[in-house]
Formats: C-alpha cells, sequence, structure tokens
C-alpha cells in the first residue's frame, strides 16, 4: 500500500485538494531598512534580515509575532516563524496569508517542506545570493480544507514540541555531566603544601615540539597528502584521531614540520586558542602554535598531565603575552604541576577519564540525538504535506 494513504489520504476523508499559486493566497511584504547605526544595546526587539540570526536590535518594530520570513538575499530562501515582535529589515520578505483560505502555521510547514525548492530558486551566481519575490509567489501550494491543515499542524507542533524537549533532556544532562566532571577535577587535582612535590612540565617531558606550516597554496606539501596535520583550532580538550587536513611526505622533508610521537599533551599557544589542550591518539604533525610535550613515563602519566593541563587552562591563558595574547613553549614548560605518586596519578585518571568519557559520549551522542529527530520530523512533514503522492 502505497504509504500516503496512511497520512493524507486517512485525513482528507475524500475531501477536495485545491492547488494555488502562493500569490493567491498570501501577499510578500519587503520590510523597511534600518542600518547598523540604528542598532541600540539595550534595544527591545530584534532586527530580521531574514537569516539565521539577528542583526541587531532597536526599540520598535512593524512585524507581529507568529510571523513567517524568507530572506531575499544572503542565506536567500531561508525560511523561518518569528516567535516575537520584531523589526523586518528590507532584505526580509514578510509572508500575510489569507487566513480565511489557509492557516499561517499551516503554510510555515509547507514552506519549511519546500525549504530546498526555495533554495534552488534563488540567484546562486551572484554575491550575495538573492531570490525573487515573483518566484515565491508562483510556487504551488496544496489547500485542504481548514479543518485538515488544523490537524496537520496540530501534528506537526507536537513533533515540535517532544524534539524539543529531547534536545533539552540531553543538554541538561550533558551539563550535569560536565559540573560533575569538573568537581571532581577540581578535587582530585587538590593538593595541600607540603603532600607532594611541584615540578614544572618542561622538567616532566622528555621532548618538546613545535611544528610548522607549509606554504599555503603551495599543491607539493598539501595535494594527495597522507600525514595528519593539526591546527590549533582542532586543539579541544579531547583526544585526537584524526585531523581535517594532510600534509605531503615533501612538507616533512622540506619545512619544519615534524613527527609527533602519540599521546603527546599537545596546547595551543596562539591567540583565541591559547590553553586549550588535547592527547594525539595518532602519529602526526601540526602548525607552528601547537607546543607538544612527550611526557616522561618514568615521572609522569600523560593523561594526568592532560587533566591538569586542562584544569588550568584559564590560569596558563592569563600568562599570554602581546596583543593576541599568545603564549610560548617557555612560560608553558615552566608552568608548574603537582606530582604525586605515579600510582596516586593512576587513580586519579582513572576516575576522571570515566567521567571524561560519559561526558564526551553524550556530548557526541547529543548533536547525532538531535540530527536523528530532525530527520525524522523531516519524514513526518514530507509525508503529512505530500498531496501529490510522491
Amino acid at each position: 500500500m502505497n504509504q500516503r494513504l496512511n497520512y493524507i489520504d486517512k485525513l482528507l476523508q475524500g475531501a477536495e485538494v485545491q492547488w494555488k499559486a502562493l500569490g493567491e493566497v498570501a501577499e510578500i511584504v519587503r520590510g523597511v531598512r534600518v542600518t547598523k547605526k540604528d542598532l541600540l544595546l539595550d534595544g527591545k526587539y530584534p532586527v530580521v534580515s531574514g537569516g539565521t540570526g539577528y542583526m541587531g536590535y532597536i526599540n520598535k518594530y512593524n512585524r507581529e509575532a507568529n510571523t513567517i520570513t524568507i530572506a531575499q538575499y544572503g542565506t536567500a530562501g531561508y525560511v523561518k516563524w518569528q516567535t516575537e515582535k520584531f523589526w523586518a529589515n528590507d532584505v526580509c520578505f514578510c509572508l500575510n496569508p489569507n487566513i480565511e483560505i489557509i492557516l499561517n502555521r499551516y503554510l510555515y510547514f509547507y514552506l519549511m517542506n519546500k525549504q530546498q525548492y526555495l533554495y534552488d530558486i534563488s540567484n546562486r551566481t551572484a554575491v550575495p545570493y538573492s531570490i525573487e519575490r515573483d518566484k515565491i509567489l508562483k510556487l504551488q501550494i496544496p489547500i485542504p480544507p481548514l479543518k485538515i491543515q488544523q490537524e496537520i499542524v496540530r501534528i506537526l507542533d507536537k513533533f515540535t514540541e517532544l524534539t524539543a524537549e529531547l534536545t533539552a533532556e540531553l543538554t541538561a544532562e550533558l551539563t550535569a555531566r560536565k559540573k560533575q566532571y569538573n568537581y571532581y577535577r577540581e578535587e582530585l587535582l587538590s593538593f595541600e603544601d607540603g603532600d607532594v612535590e611541584w615540578k614544572t612540565l618542561g622538567e616532566m617531558s622528555l621532548k618538546s615540539y613545535l611544528g610548522s606550516t607549509p606554504r599555503a597554496g603551495d599543491s607539493k606539501y598539501y595535494n594527495n597528502g597522507t600525514i595528519p596535520w593539526l591546527r590549533t583550532q582542532e586543539v579541544k580538550f579531547s583526544d585526537i584521531e584524526t585531523t581535517e587536513i594532510n600534509i605531503t611526505e615533501l612538507a616533512v622533508k622540506e619545512t619544519a614540520a615534524k613527527w609527533i610521537p602519540v599521546n603527546c599533551v599537545i596546547i595551543a599557544i596562539s591567540g583565541a586558542t591559547a590553553g586549550r589542550s588535547a592527547i594525539n591518539k595518532i602519529p602526526l604533525t601540526t602548525n607552528q602554535h601547537c607546543l607538544c610535550l612527550e611526557i616522561n613515563p618514568q615521572k609522569a602519566l600523560y593523561r594526568y598531565v592532560f587533566h591538569w593541563v586542562s584544569l588550568n587552562y584559564k590560569n596558563l591563558k592569563s600568562l599570554g603575552q602581546g596583543a593576541r595574547g599568545d603564549l610560548n613553549s617557555g612560560i608553558v614548560k615552566n608552568y608548574k604541576i603537582p606530582i604525586p605518586p605515579l600510582s596516586e596519578q593512576a587513580r586519579i585518571v582513572a576516575i576522571l577519564d570515566k567521567f571524561d568519557t560519559l561526558t564526551t559520549s553524550i556530548s557526541a551522542g547529543l548533536p547525532r540525538e538531535i540530527a536523528l529527530r530532525q530527520k525524522q520530523y523531516a519524514y513526518y512533514r514530507n509525508r503529512l504535506l505530500d498531496f501529490n503522492g510522491e
């Protein structure tokens, strides 16, 4: 049996569905221009230019809440449901449906289902991208009886609500686990004076490494490269198992980029990323803004050092110098760390790794779960709005 029969036909029960151009059932109104100088730090109403975020805020509005907007430029064709009063800027289309024919929320769901089509009919050859009002107005809209529209809206709103609730629950769980991890890390890595010996990170290291950036745009250093090359933006308090960019063997031979052994404590030393840390679980190379410490296993466990460095991220970052707040190898290697016996380090690592693994699994699972729910939502929305039986 066609799946469509399980959704649309049961809802319709023989009722007629009319097809009309969007321009027959709604008008599109363009917003009114405001500029950056009009924005206020304490403004009450958001300024919508049609994209995913707000341009800023001002103290007046020209559109009510529960309005459908479509971006005219930039993210041209992007559909959004505005939940509060707002100022529609001049690159924002607002839709005013004839509610005697089509429900506002029903039209929103249908346009969401045609999101890719709206992107496709926009002009993607110019910058910024743009979409013409007339093209939007020609879009054919299925118009079932208002009672059927209400039921479709009810189902999709309920699905939206359930998805939001699940996302909120997962986010709250992640927040709680991170708080718990940080609490135990603080407790386990706090030592009274005289309880342990304090050494510098340099004293705990067999060797330290700084990398290099092969000349940008030089194909011989990047094309078909197989050697992982790490940049500071990938250093995020986690294990590194892959890198976004690879370099060639020639890059290692002709530049200062060098192989780094596994299980080094890697610390970013550049600007906004300074102080962030990671552990490389694969041999790799790095740029010059990553300091890699090969920890002496007879003195300290590399994961113990990692947990300590992660805990002290803000302290390390505060030692940055210059306008960008850069660190250097001397600052990092002179930073002191408490060194309990290896057996105690192992106990601390075992506890913190469990929390770290749990937090990481939730962190990784959260976007996957959200993506799954969004896919399910899109599937049911498509089935409920598939009046062509496709």
